[in-house]
């Protein structure tokens, strides 16, 4: 029983640690988003964000190209349109072995 137990330990995937989303801004078009990651290197590591709206329809995505092992949180920004009349967008975060989270972080522009 030991033995089975140590292989479904080693054959089970980790629990996922989704990005969070520590702070968002929204100035002249421009998104500010900060994330906190348990990256541990270019195997892990937060790899993008994107604004959505409420449907899902997706406005804008920022793709973070190298894990931030040592800088953590950290801040990266985006140019992103924002149609007229919208008053609440969604951050989706995703990981480099996760994907895109389920969840989302609400944003109000206002």
């Amino acid at each position: 029983m030991k033995y089975l137990t140590l292989l479904l330990l080693t054959a089970t995937p980790a629990f996922a640690d989704t990005a969070v989303v520590e702070s968002v801004t929204y100035t002249n078009g421009r998104f500010d988003v900060t994330l906190s990651h348990p990256d541990t290197g270019w195997d892990h590591y937060a790899d993008g964000w994107r604004i959505e709206l409420a449907d899902g329809t997706i406005l804008g995505t920022r793709v973070l190209a190298h894990p931030h092992v040592e800088e953590q949180p950290f801040t990266r920004s985006s140019q992103i349109a924002v149609p007229e009349g919208v008053d609440t967008v969604f951050v989706r975060t995703s990981d480099h072995v996760d994907g895109w989270a389920d969840a989302t972080t609400p944003f109000a522009l206002n």
